[in-house]
């Protein structure tokens, strides 16, 4: 069975976020390079045909809240709940009443629609989503033609008004995809698997839902010989940035959880600014201003040096291992351009029409991104460009209210 004990399945259930594939060198070291190939070789061959069932992918949906709802497996009873089911004081909901102790504004609203419609296609066990909307779908023209549209967070969806799909979504009252499922004697205990099968739940005219499997019933994702060549071009320049020295300091970074997290912190601002390299000088520099600032912060003379010596410290450090570190970055760009020849070919496929808001109106736009999964490790790595989604999700507003 394709399930992973949740203590050890890292994801959004815990307020975790699912990692990256190219971030995999920061998170493992240098044997997540070796897992981020893999990933990448599997899921081309995927696209070529040539992988069996124990390797797929998911599309992210831009859904929002994440949503929770089954059978409490210490209750017995129907229940809805947003992330916080797995914190040490969980916000479970069995009630209106339950959401309205538990949460306010528009998360409110969401989940007590999710309370009255969810139990009509009868969940077993527990189902982890995306709502994607609830009473806010709108009729929306786009290039003259009028669309049934719902923008739960970053991206806008669209589907035509006169589409069997439409007609769905326009009955419904709700609308969620499915992409985790639970199973266990109590929440401690849960098991998670990354495939749901939505096709043993109740079709509802109040609920549409589906799962985030990936299809392509058409072809247009099969991978071209230039395309498999360009990638493997990547993966073998991935390879011999990996020496052992490189593999060294790789692995000295993930055993420091400080400079861990400082390196993946770097990296995300420079996709706010639109960089998609780093390197061993801005990253110094990153480092430098910001222990600079937690030295000003304290007013003792005593205090002041003990942060002036850790500032130091961690600079010379990084300064002895400039020519690496500058590897490492390499080394992080070339899985991230062989996983956008993979997301490009992705994106060529779509059920649902996806957009941005602009000043001018609507701007075409890919899917948030897409999940790589092996269902044998139950293992995921996301698959999304960071430039084009990341950075608009860091300072997207959102059009519902959490609470």
């Amino acid at each position: 069975m394709r399930i992973k004990k949740f203590t050890n399945y890292i994801t959004e259930a815990k307020n975790l976020h699912m990692e990256h594939l190219e971030d995999s060198l920061f998170n493992e070291g240098s044997a997540g390079v070796g897992e981020a190939i893999r990933f990448l070789e599997s899921v081309a061959d995927m696209l070529s045909g040539n992988a069996g069932s124990e390797f797929g992918v998911t599309v992210k949906w831009d859904g929002a809240p994440a949503i929770f709802a089954g059978v409490h497996p210490d209750t017995g009873k129907f229940f809805v709940s947003s992330k916080s089911l797995f914190n040490k004081n969980a916000k479970v909901n069995y009630t209106a009443a339950d959401v309205d102790a538990n949460h306010q504004g528009g998360l409110a609203d969401k989940l007590k629609t999710a309370l009255t419609y969810l139990p009509k296609i009868g969940i077993k066990g527990i189902l982890q989503g995306d709502l994607m909307y609830t009473d806010d779908v709108s009729t929306t023209k786009i290039d003259g033609k009028s669309h049934y549209t719902f923008q739960p967070n970053t991206i806008m969806y669209a589907v035509p008004v006169d589409s069997d799909l439409g007609n769905r979504i326009k009955a419904s009252k709700m609308g969620v995809v499915w992409h985790t499922k639970y199973t266990g004697d109590s929440i401690e205990s849960l098991s998670a698997s990354f495939d749901p099968d939505v096709s043993k739940l109740k079709a509802n005219k109040d609920v549409w839902f589906t799962d985030a499997n990936f299809r392509d019933e058409s072809g247009a994702a099969t991978m071209t010989n230039t395309e498999t060549t360009e990638m493997k071009r990547h993966i073998k320049n991935a390879k011999s940035l990996l020496n052992k020295k490189v593999a060294k300091v790789a692995d000295a970074i993930v055993a420091d959880s400080r400079l861990q997290l400082e390196i993946k912190t770097y990296i995300n601002a420079n996709v706010r600014n639109g960089t998609l390299q780093g390197s061993a000088s801005g990253f110094i520099s990153y480092i430098d201003t910001k222990l600079q600032k937690d030295v000003d912060k304290v007013k003792s003379s005593a205090a002041k040096e003990r942060k002036e010596v850790v500032r130091k410290t961690l600079i010379e450090k990084l300064s002895r291992n400039t020519k690496e570190i500058d590897s490492l970055f390499r080394l992080h760009a070339a899985l991230t351009s062989a996983k956008l020849i993979i997301i490009r070919k992705l994106e060529s496929v779509k059920s649902i029409g996806t957009f941005v808001r602009t000043d001018d109106g609507f701007k075409v736009t890919a899917p948030e991104g897409f999940v790589a999964v092996d269902h044998t490790k139950n293992q995921a790595l996301k698959l999304v460009d960071r430039l084009e989604f990341s950075r608009q999700n860091f300072n997207a507003a959102k059009n519902w209210v959490s609470g």
